[in-house]
C-alpha cells in the first residue's frame, strides 16, 4: 500500500467532506423543517473524523512516530479533535446548530493544512533530536485535544452571544454552580436575603429539541424546571427574544459550560506533562518560554471562566464573553507564538 498516496487522498477527502458538511449544517439552520439534514451533518462529521484518523494512522506507519511533530500533522490532529468533540457536544445538545459553528472552523483548518501549506511542510520527516521522547505523545496530544475541546466550548459561547443578540440574558440553573444566588418569587435573590431589583420573567416556550421535556401533548417545554429566567435589558430599544431563541440560548450556555469543563482538566494535565518533559530535556520545569507563558495565560482565562460560573454564579453573557476571549487566546497560544519563531518551542513549525 502506498501510504503517501493514501495520505494525499485522505486529506483532500476530509476537506471536501467538511466543506459539504458545513453547507448541510447551514442549510439545515436556514430551513429547519427539511428532514434528514441533521443526520447528514452528523454523518459528514463522522466520515471526516474517520478520514483524518486514517490519514494520521498512515502517517504514523510511514514515519514510525506519533504524527504530531510539525504544523501539517498538528493541524489535522486538531481537526480530528474538533470533529470528535463536536460529535460529543451534538449528542449532548441534540441540536444540529452545534455544527453551524464547529464545521466551518474544522473545514478552515483542514483547508489550510491541505491546500495552503507548501509541499515541503507536508512531507513526513525524521524527528529532530529534541522530539525523540515518549513525552511527545503524552504532552503534545493532550494539549492538542484540550485546545480542540476548549475551542468547541468557546464557539458555543460565541453562538450563545449571537443567538441572544448580545442582550443581557441570565440563565439560572442551566448548569452546576449558581454561587450565592437563588430564586425567590420570580426574582434573583442573594443568599444573604437582600432582594434584587431585577425582575425575572418566567417563560413557557415551544421547544425545538426532541429531547426537551414536554407538558402534555402540546410540545411546550416548561423551562422553569431548569429555572430559565430572562433578565430585562436596560436598553429600551432592545427587541425581546423569541421563546425559541431563549430555549436555544439555554442549551448553548449549558453545553458550552460542560465542554469547557472537560477541556480545562486536559489543559492542566498537558501543561504538567510538558513541565516534566522540560525538566527531563532542559533541566528546568518552567523557563517562561513564550509558548509556556501563553499556555499559562490560556489556563488562567479558562480558570477564571470556571471560577466565575462555579463560585460566583455567572451565567449568560458575561461568561460567554470570557469564553469568546479564550477562543482568541487559544489560537495565539497554538499558532501566534510560533509565528515569532522564538523560544524553545519554535522547531518543527514555521522556522
Amino acid at each position: 500500500m502506498d501510504l503517501v498516496l493514501l495520505q494525499s487522498w485522505m486529506d483532500n477527502i476530509s476537506f471536501a467532506t467538511l466543506f459539504v458538511t458545513m453547507l448541510v449544517y447551514w442549510v439545515g439552520a436556514a430551513f429547519p423543517r427539511i428532514p434528514y439534514l441533521a443526520a447528514l451533518g452528523t454523518a459528514g462529521m463522522a466520515i471526516a473524523n474517520l478520514c483524518i484518523a486514517t490519514l494520521l494512522g498512515a502517517r504514523w506507519l510511514e514515519g514510525g512516530y506519533f504524527p504530531i511533530s510539525n504544523l501539517y500533522e498538528s493541524l489535522f490532529f486538531l481537526t480530528w479533535g474538533l470533529t470528535t468533540v463536536h460529535l460529543v457536544a451534538e449528542n449532548m445538545s441534540r441540536s444540529r446548530l452545534v455544527g453551524t459553528v464547529t464545521a466551518p472552523v474544522a473545514m478552515s483548518i483542514a483547508a489550510f493544512a491541505a491546500l495552503t501549506l507548501p509541499d515541503d511542510m507536508q512531507v513526513s520527516e525524521p524527528l529532530v533530536p529534541a522530539l525523540k521522547s515518549n513525552w511527545l505523545m503524552m504532552h503534545v496530544s493532550v494539549m492538542m485535544i484540550s485546545y480542540a475541546t476548549l475551542m468547541v466550548g468557546s464557539l458555543l459561547a460565541i453562538a450563545f452571544l449571537v443567538a441572544t443578540r448580545g442582550q443581557n440574558i441570565e440563565l439560572h440553573g442551566s448548569s452546576i454552580g449558581t454561587g450565592s444566588f437563588r430564586h425567590r418569587n420570580g426574582k434573583v435573590t442573594p443568599s444573604n436575603g437582600a432582594a434584587s431589583t431585577l425582575d425575572l420573567e418566567p417563560a413557557i416556550v415551544e421547544s425545538p429539541y426532541p429531547a426537551a421535556e414536554s407538558n402534555g401533548s402540546t410540545g411546550t417545554a416548561l423551562l422553569d424546571r431548569v429555572s430559565l429566567s430572562v433578565l430585562k435589558t436596560t436598553s429600551p430599544a432592545a427587541a425581546p427574544l423569541s421563546p425559541q431563541r431563549l430555549s436555544l440560548a439555554e442549551t448553548l450556555d449549558n453545553i458550552s459550560y460542560r465542554i469547557i469543563g472537560l477541556g480545562f482538566p486536559l489543559l492542566t494535565i498537558g501543561i504538567i506533562a510538558g513541565a516534566v518533559w522540560a525538566n527531563e530535556a532542559w533541566g528546568t520545569y518552567w523557563s517562561w518560554d513564550p509558548k509556556e507563558t501563553w499556555a499559562f495565560i490560556t489556563w488562567l482565562v479558562f480558570a477564571a471562566y470556571l471560577h466565575a460560573r462555579i463560585t460566583r454564579g455567572w451565567q449568560g453573557r458575561r461568561p460567554a464573553l470570557l469564553a469568546a476571549a479564550g477562543f482568541v487566546v487559544v489560537w495565539v497560544c497554538y499558532l501566534g507564538v510560533n509565528l515569532l519563531g522564538k523560544g524553545l518551542h519554535s522547531y518543527g513549525w514555521f522556522l
